[in-house]
């Protein structure tokens, strides 16, 4: 679908918003009246959104100003699990007073997390993350291969990881536990990555977007994907969520999206923010 809505775009392409909008989207009447789409985003949570700046703020407005809509960037913080913040910022709102918001960024497009929120739309990839790992290559090879031989290495040495994280259940598991004793949990990324630059840890697993952000002006210490034959999760697509009900504000976002993706726009916002993009 995402192929036949490209050209469909680029057959269309610099038409008048009123022509490019799917024919009979009219709950879109009321975006097009009020003129800007309510757009959540995580704080704090370089590099894709922080104080107003970062790579889904920036795709955010760039998808509405496809639309013809201004972006109204709302903040908000990461409550016990994605399905509470679907619950919190897309269909019911917050119970201290958060209203909805039209558009989620950054959720994972993953079946098993769509069944289990009937309320929301999940779709929109817009990048695919994945695991990696900053290593003091003094010290720590290349993560390549089987855990067995790559990961040896830290029975002796010590190794970072953000809290209650893909990363952190991986460490703990593999190697029947035997790396327990020196997985060395933080708070978020970037102070995992400070330890590793002043040397308290010889390197940190972590989602390779937020590494790479924690890492930046550090040369010398590379970001590498985590090619581990034992870690089942290659990777995952971040895409956008809606309301169920909202069908065609859903298929004018991906339109827009695929319009974006076409003219190198999405690949340009991360290049922008030093980060690796990965098309989902």
């Amino acid at each position: 679908m995402r192929n036949e809505r490209r050209r469909w775009l680029k057959a269309l392409a610099g038409l008048p918003l009123m022509a490019v909008l799917p024919a009979g989207a009219g709950d879109l009447e009321a975006f097009r009246q009020r003129g800007r789409l309510r757009v959540a985003v995580y704080n704090d949570f370089l590099p894709f959104s922080n104080a107003g700046k970062g790579i889904d703020v920036d795709l955010a407005r760039a998808i509405a100003g496809k639309l013809g809509l201004t972006a109204e960037i709302v903040g908000f913080n990461a409550d016990e699990d994605m399905n509470d913040d679907l619950r919190n910022m897309v269909w019911k709102g917050h119970y201290l007073g958060t209203q909805p918001a039209d558009l989620m960024m950054h959720v994972p497009v993953d079946v098993h997390l769509a069944k289990a929120n009937d309320k929301v739309r999940i779709f929109g990839a817009y990048h695919r993350e994945s695991l990696g790992v900053a290593r003091d290559a003094a010290r720590i090879q290349p993560l390549t291969g089987s855990a067995a031989m790559a990961l040896e290495v830290f029975t002796r040495e010590k190794i970072g990881v953000e809290t209650a994280t893909l990363a952190d259940s991986f460490l703990l598991s593999v190697l029947n536990g035997r790396l327990r004793e020196n997985v060395v949990h933080f708070k978020n990324v970037a102070e995992a990555a400070q330890a590793l630059q002043r040397g308290a840890v010889a390197a940190v697993l972590a989602p390779r977007s937020e590494l790479e952000a924690a890492m930046v002006g550090q040369s010398k210490i590379p970001v590498e994907p985590a090619n581990l034959s034992e870690l089942k999760v290659g990777g995952w697509p971040l895409g956008m969520a809606v309301k169920v009900e909202e069908n065609e504000l859903a298929d004018a976002l991906v339109a827009a999206l695929a319009e974006l993706k076409r003219e190198g726009v999405v690949a340009e916002i991360f290049k922008r923010h030093g980060i690796t993009y990965q098309a989902a």
